[in-house]
């Protein structure tokens, strides 16, 4: 099987990332550790987590570049000493062999700029950090690009329920996306995958849709009139992080909307790459809000993207149609 290796090698290492998360928002945020405005524990995870894809990635495939959203400098400096232990004290809980100076030293691979040749891992170790220190939704994200083209995506969600109808059963999904192989689920504990597939809702005023909780990530506003033009009256499925393309993948809801909010806002490709291939193997479509195929081949932004619209492929053309009236396009 084709990406055999890389699927493996994706899987356990953004088990381990998350579990990672799942250790640090324990630890660090539960309870009443924190005080308004402490962003310190997402920071640990984002760095500890970074640092431990980054390993795992660079000793199976060591030609293999990785664009990250983190670089270690700041850990370098002598007022983050503090944060730097947490860091190391983290990563060391699953690679204990690893020294202070390895695990910057893969942190700071997640430099590499991208671009359209070759091949490239994508990563961004914590999607959804309000979500985080909320205790609510975020998502370690990981994508292989060949070529510009994204072949690879595994998303995992700590916080998302097993199943979104019955939260009670347990939290914790892993999505796995491979070109051409179609989509599954697994769980944080348990390996067995499911495949999972977008809903079938032809009929947009029946359709559901999900939005960034933040405001500053997507225009609510411009979302509430799109809906309002396509007849939907069901609540906005709101969560934080690439756990939006796990909710279309697997039919808890059929559009997620990602606006502009500024003309001049550049997408990264880590927040995207893995949801994108976990829902184009799961029967849905991802273009900007132009209709315009997401292009991964630029370097580490999506430059020539507008916005985000995914929906399970039966919607998209309205949809498409009412994001273009509503923002003027």
């Amino acid at each position: 099987m084709k990406y055999e290796s890389e699927r493996k090698v994706a899987i356990d290492a953004v088990l381990k990332a998350g579990r990672l998360c799942q250790a640090v928002q324990a630890r660090l945020v539960a309870g009443t550790t924190l005080t308004k405005g402490d962003r310190s524990p997402v920071t640990v995870a984002d760095f500890g987590a970074q640092a431990i894809v980054s390993h795992l990635l660079a000793a199976a495939f060591p030609a293999d570049p990785l664009v990250g959203e983190e670089d270690a400098d700041a850990l370098r400096e002598e007022a983050n000493v503090a944060l730097k232990d947490k860091v190391l004290e983290a990563v060391r809980g699953f690679l204990p062999a690893l020294t202070g100076a390895e695990v910057l030293a893969e942190i700071d691979r997640g430099t590499h700029a991208g671009g359209p040749s070759g091949r490239h891992w994508t990563l961004d170790p914590i999607d959804g950090t309000k979500g985080f220190l909320r205790q609510d939704q975020y998502a370690v994200a990981l994508g292989l690009i060949e070529d510009g083209e994204v072949v690879l995506g595994v998303l995992g969600c700590p916080n998302l329920p097993i199943d979104a109808d019955n939260p009670e059963a347990g939290s914790g999904c892993l999505f796995i996306g491979v070109k051409g192989q179609g989509a599954f689920m697994r769980t944080f504990d348990d390996a067995t995958e499911q495949p999972v597939s977008v809903t079938d809702v032809d009929d947009v005023a029946a359709a559901r849709f999900c939005e960034s909780v933040e405001k500053a990530h997507s225009s609510q506003s411009h979302s509430a009139l799109i809906a309002t033009m396509l007849g939907i009256t069901l609540p906005a499925f709101r969560i934080d992080s690439q756990c939006k393309y796990a909710a279309v993948a697997r039919g808890d809801a059929s559009i997620y909307l990602r606006l502009p909010t500024r003309k001049d806002y550049v997408e990264k490709i880590w927040d995207h790459a893995a949801g994108w291939r976990v829902i184009v193997e799961a029967g849905g479509t991802v273009t900007d809000v132009y209709g315009a195929p997401l292009d991964f081949s630029i370097g580490r932004g999506l430059s020539s993207n507008k916005g985000v619209i995914v929906t399970n492929s039966r919607l998209h053309v309205p949809v498409l149609e009412a994001v273009a009236a509503v923002l003027d396009l």
